[in-house]
């Protein structure tokens, strides 16, 4: 009896309890970068006022992305063989005429000044509407214009300064400032033609037109001083500034304008370049006796009124387009940053040139474009370009953010900078 009493297994001890542990709240995982992106593109979608074209907007961008991807395509800076860094500027226009339709593509000034007409002369209209006099609207206008130009002006007066006393090539530090500068004159054209808009509004883009083929008529077919071309300066960006008044005045709503101004204008550009002898390019060739642009043939307008048919047609598949939150956001940022951009494009290739310099000759870069090449290793640098091009953004954006905030709070009280970017010049 007792073996068997000791033989029964005794029941387990039971366990003692676990203490509680204290459970801490989760942290909800960060969303994805695309999340925040889409996020932040609903906001701006429907913060922006329904009233707004944005087809105005995507036109602005496409001609501002046009100037500088044509400026970054067929603009080289050369360094010989065998020399110390000395620069001259080249075009593979000048080697490769067959190239010459890229300039088609990608020189679209005539659709920038087609825009700013339309939105300085409605702007100018509102201004009048609200009691605003013409000298307090024209500064704002000019000032937020022109404040940009100061960080370009001040940071290249010390960069040529440093260079020459750096013992520099002073023909090379010549091409570096002109380069960087080129922009300017086409700044100064759209302030002229922006502080002359209460005379423009009423103006028929005929008249300007007619001046145009009177200049080009006198200087190649009378043999009149190549000087008097300088008329065409502002008598032919004048031609699409009006178009953009006649815009405004809903002369160019129907899509027979548009129609017209296309087949009309790229007629009158072949016609001028197979049987009058104009040259092919629409931009300025390097050695060419003849520049389309500098200063603007008759070719050149002719061609501008093709572009603005062209984007006169495209104003309803734009507007679709911009119902895509993402594609307006792209739209808004490239607006409210659109100086920025078009002043620094030009230092953002040299840095990447100069800096490329460090690692000996570059295909593409440094390099004669004279051959075919030459244009598969340029599109190559065209994302570092890019890149260079976002550092002097971040670096130099807010001088055109404060110009234009200021103008915004005095058109629109209360109006947000993303709700309402830039469209005009």
């Amino acid at each position: 009896m007792t073996g068997r009493m000791l033989d029964t297994p005794r029941p387990a001890a039971p366990a003692a309890p676990r203490p509680a542990r204290s459970r801490r709240p989760r942290t909800p995982p960060l969303p994805s970068l695309p999340a925040r992106v889409g996020a932040a593109a609903r906001r701006l979608h429907a913060a922006t006022p329904p009233e707004r074209d944005r087809a105005v907007d995507a036109l602005r961008a496409w001609a501002i992305l046009g100037v500088v991807l044509g400026h970054w395509l067929v603009t080289a800076l050369v360094v010989p063989d065998g020399s110390r860094p000395v620069l001259h500027t080249a075009s593979p226009l000048q080697y490769l005429p067959g190239l010459a339709p890229i300039s088609w593509v990608f020189q679209t000034l005539a659709v920038f000044f087609l825009v700013s007409g339309h939105v300085t002369t409605r702007g100018r209209l509102s201004a009048q509407a609200r009691g605003v006099g013409y000298g307090p609207w024209l500064r704002r206008r000019l000032s937020r214009l022109f404040r940009p130009v100061a960080a370009v002006l001040v940071l290249w007066a010390v960069v040529a300064v440093a260079l020459l006393l750096g013992g520099a090539d002073p023909g090379t530090v010549r091409t570096l400032v002109k380069l960087a500068l080129s922009p300017l004159w086409f700044l100064l054209v759209l302030a002229a033609l922006t502080a002359a808009t209460p005379l423009l509004t009423r103006l028929h883009p005929v008249w300007p037109l007619a001046v145009v083929l009177h200049v080009d008529l006198l200087r190649f077919g009378f043999g009149a001083p190549g000087r008097l071309g300088w008329i065409n300066l502002p008598a032919g960006w004048l031609v699409p500034f009006t178009l953009g008044a006649a815009w405004t005045r809903g002369e160019l709503c129907g899509r027979r304008a548009g129609w017209a101004l296309l087949a009309g204008g790229a007629a009158a550009t072949a016609g001028l370049v197979v049987l009058a002898g104009y040259p092919a390019s629409m931009v300025g060739v390097p050695g060419a006796t003849v520049s389309n642009l500098n200063p603007p043939t008759l070719a050149a307008v002719t061609f501008g009124l093709a572009q603005c048919g062209l984007a006169l047609l495209l104003r309803e598949p734009l507007r679709r387009a911009m119902r895509r939150p993402l594609a307006w956001a792209a739209v808004a940022l490239a607006n409210l940053s659109a100086m920025t951009v078009f002043l620094w494009h030009q230092t953002a290739l040299m840095a990447t040139t100069a800096t490329g310099l460090l690692a000996g000759r570059l295909p593409g870069l440094h390099t004669l474009p004279d051959r075919p090449g030459w244009l598969a290793a340029r599109l190559a640098w065209l994302p570092v370009f890019a890149l260079a091009l976002t550092v002097c953004w971040a670096a130099f954006h807010g001088w055109e953010r404060t110009a234009g905030r200021r103008e915004r709070r005095a058109a629109h009280p209360g109006a947000d900078d993303a709700s309402h970017p830039r469209v005009d010049g």
